[in-house]
């Protein structure tokens, strides 16, 4: 990623240099330098890539986190040893909380055409959880050599009426891939220097594609379960990969569905098709949810204005209970049924003497360390 004169000029010493923050697991922190700054350039050659960090203890003391995507500064950095501290971190343009990824440009939505098979009503679920994030939204289309052209015709159709102008592709015959690298409108260029945080349910070839647009990653990859047409977990945390065009993909754990979690007014802004109708006139009410209210603009016979009321049932269902117990959210969980509708139900409780994990005593031993650290 480039950084601009104005972030560069904040470095004061010597012995400080810019990164970007790939990796986080437990309180370390795989930052890859900015090479192009003067204090990086003129310490050594063959400086390595990446630098293994910690955390000041004082960024944990004013409640500081440290974030995948988050542009860093590194105090004393043993180039010998790969290792550092990260001693400050720099604003943030953009900042999801799932997944934790900071300075985000765009989601790109990964859905399969076969195998499993295209659910339009899953599939508008992730894109309207897509949209709350207030980020661009580039979808793609898998496993094409599965279907005829005729059906990838008629679901382009489909879904260039919702709003939206997918990329079909296929990672086997690199259909919409290999051919396309130097075109404009190639998903290549889509993602030249961006940090692109790739989603989608579990078994649509996310991991497959990364490993096709960046083959030095080799991520592991899973077949899809017969019994249930789901695919198998097979990313467990969030990592940052660089293209070799240039930009960065955040592979983010697969899920199957989604929580919404906008209120109930805000819904309608996350359906391209219903701003359209907004902004082209207004309701009678300011707050009109658009299901029987006279004189709505949205009303009407558009192709998922069913799944709009379908999720703002759930909107609304959540708003009810968090109006009722203001901290249900933390002690409920969103469960989906068999038909697609999501219900909430308690969590269980908590076991109260359970045993602390090992990864958890790491993390206060590693706390502790960094504390010493900071008083020696």
């Amino acid at each position: 990623m480039n950084w601009t004169s104005e972030i560069a000029d904040i470095l004061e010493t010597d012995n400080q240099c810019l990164g970007t923050v790939v990796a986080v697991q437990a309180n370390f922190y795989q930052v890859k330098l900015e090479k192009n700054h003067n204090s990086v350039k003129n310490t050594r050659e063959n400086l390595p890539d990446f630098l293994l960090c910690t955390r000041r203890s004082r960024l944990k003391k004013i409640g500081q986190k440290v974030m995948v995507g988050d542009r860093v500064i590194i105090e004393d950095p043993d180039w010998v040893g790969g290792r550092g501290a990260v001693a400050e971190v720099l604003p943030r343009e953009t900042e999801l909380d799932r997944p934790p990824i900071a300075n985000a440009n765009q989601v790109m939505l990964i859905f399969a055409l076969a195998e499993p098979d295209l659910d339009p009503v899953a599939l508008t679920r992730f894109l309207v959880k897509a949209e709350s994030t207030g980020l661009d939204i580039c979808l793609c289309l898998s496993k094409c050599d599965l279907v005829s052209a005729t059906k990838m015709e008629e679901w382009r159709t489909q879904i260039s009426e919702w709003g939206y102008e997918p990329f079909f592709i296929s990672v086997q015959t690199e259909a919409g891939l290999g051919v396309e690298k130097n075109s404009s409108n190639s998903l290549w260029e889509k993602l030249r220097n961006k940090i692109t945080v790739i989603s989608g349910p579990s078994g649509v070839g996310k991991s497959s594609l990364i490993n096709y647009l960046i083959p030095n990653v080799n991520l592991r990859v899973s077949a899809v379960s017969g019994k249930l047409s789901r695919g198998r977990h097979t990313t467990r945390h969030v990592e940052l990969f660089e293209l070799p065009n240039g930009g960065l993909l955040a592979d983010t754990p697969g899920f199957n569905q989604p929580q919404l979690d906008c209120e109930p007014i805000e819904l309608a802004y996350l359906f391209p098709e219903a701003r359209k109708f907004l902004a082209e006139g207004s309701c009678q009410f300011s707050d009109c949810l658009h299901r029987d209210e006279p004189n709505c603009v949205v009303r009407g016979e558009w192709d998922r204005y069913e799944y709009y009321l379908m999720f703002l049932e759930e909107a609304i269902a959540r708003q009810e209970v968090l109006q009722q117990k203001p901290d249900a959210e933390s002690n409920m969980k969103a469960k989906m049924s068999s038909g697609g509708k999501q219900k909430f139900e308690p969590k269980l409780a908590s076991k109260k003497y359970r045993r602390s994990s090992r990864k958890v005593e790491h993390q206060k031993l590693q706390d502790l360390c960094e504390e010493l650290d900071e008083f020696s």
